[in-house]
């Protein structure tokens, strides 16, 4: 991790069912190391902008953050629409995958994975 991600505060959180996901789906994947957690947001969907969530190479504009031992890429751009995000995992009866709480999101689709700002 570089100095400079040492000094910036994560701008999204991750609840336990989320890291317990996320480390259960990087191991049965085998993702290599130079890897992490791309969190990010891209137009589109039916509320205007989708949310990126992945395992990706460090690229270039990316910010890195260590997450609860998650290594956590997210381009510089997107940490205003996703400042205070707080991503979950459910494995309920009605519903299975994460979720994205954003409280910068004016309104969201009923998949939840679209949001406008």
């Amino acid at each position: 991790m570089s100095a400079i991600a040492e000094t910036l505060t994560a701008p999204v959180t991750f609840t336990e069912g989320a890291v317990k996901e996320l480390v259960k789906l990087r191991d049965q994947q085998e993702i290599a190391d130079d890897f992490g957690l791309r969190v990010g947001v891209e137009g589109g969907g039916c509320s205007g902008m989708n949310y990126v969530l992945g395992f990706d190479q460090r690229k270039d504009g990316d910010q890195e953050f260590l997450i609860d031992g998650i290594k956590v890429f997210m381009h510089k751009a997107h940490g205003l629409y996703l400042a205070g995000m707080q991503i979950d995992f459910q494995d309920g009866l009605n519903a299975r995958g994460f979720t994205f709480n954003n409280p910068n999101a004016a309104s969201t689709c009923g998949c939840g994975t679209s949001f406008s700002v």
